[in-house]
């Protein structure tokens, strides 16, 4: 991080950067809560998950305060506006986040009563560990400046849209073959979206990561799955 003469303003930077750090590793926690409920489902951590929301809506809050902020008494410029208005869009990223492995608890929760689960079930854990390794590589990146790991994260996505579709098409399989499979399917294949769906966000800040680093935006085509 560039040295500034006022030191308060390096405090802010610091501190901007600190509360990403802590939403993603919340967001992260989250996620890691969410894969332990897809092998038991306990209602006393689903919930916990729920409850948990709140606290990385109030970070995003906080992250968008302090932001705003530093730009109106600093007035960054080059890499500092660069940092500033990325950690705003993060923020805006690890939220969603945060909803969709909400969502993915109440889901988990809701198949609780299925007696016998189909084999996608698998999959689908195997799609959330891709998924949880991407969140792990994102905070990673950008804690390091690191534009090689972003720019790892940003490729990797396919593997997980990949997964996705297969996921997708084997679930449908099942639900034709018996119907007493449709509403738990049906369960997985929205959970197996919203892994996506955060995969996405993950790819997302790992673009502001690149682009605090180099002031240059990720190409536009990449290859999806």
């Amino acid at each position: 991080m560039t040295q500034h003469t006022v030191t308060s303003f390096d405090e802010d930077l610091k501190a901007l950067d600190d509360m990403v750090m802590t939403m993603s590793r919340s967001v992260i926690r989250q996620h890691s809560d969410c894969s332990e409920l897809m092998g038991a489902r306990d209602a006393t951590l689903a919930g916990r998950i729920v409850d948990g929301d709140r606290a990385i809506d109030d970070l995003q809050a906080a992250i968008e305060e302090k932001a705003i902020q530093v730009i109106a008494k600093r007035q960054p410029l080059a890499v500092d506006l660069r940092t500033v208005i990325a950690t705003l869009k993060m923020a805006t990223d690890l939220e969603r986040i945060g909803d969709l492995v909400k969502n993915n608890a109440k889901r988990m929760l809701a198949s609780s009563g299925q007696s016998q689960l189909p084999p996608g079930a698998a999959n689908l854990a195997l799609l959330n560990d891709r998924v949880g390794e991407q969140l792990k590589r994102m905070l990673e990146a950008f804690e390091q400046r690191d534009d090689t790991l972003a720019k790892e994260v940003w490729m990797r996505d396919v593997e997980i849209d990949t997964l996705q579709t297969s996921l997708f098409r084997e679930l449908l399989t099942y639900m034709m073959e018996d119907p007493r499979n449709i509403g738990y399917c049906t369960h997985l294949l929205f959970c197996a979206r919203n892994l996506e769906r955060i995969g996405d966000h993950a790819t997302n800040i790992a673009e502001q990561v690149h682009y605090i680093v180099t002031g240059t935006n990720m190409p536009v085509d990449r290859s999806k799955g």
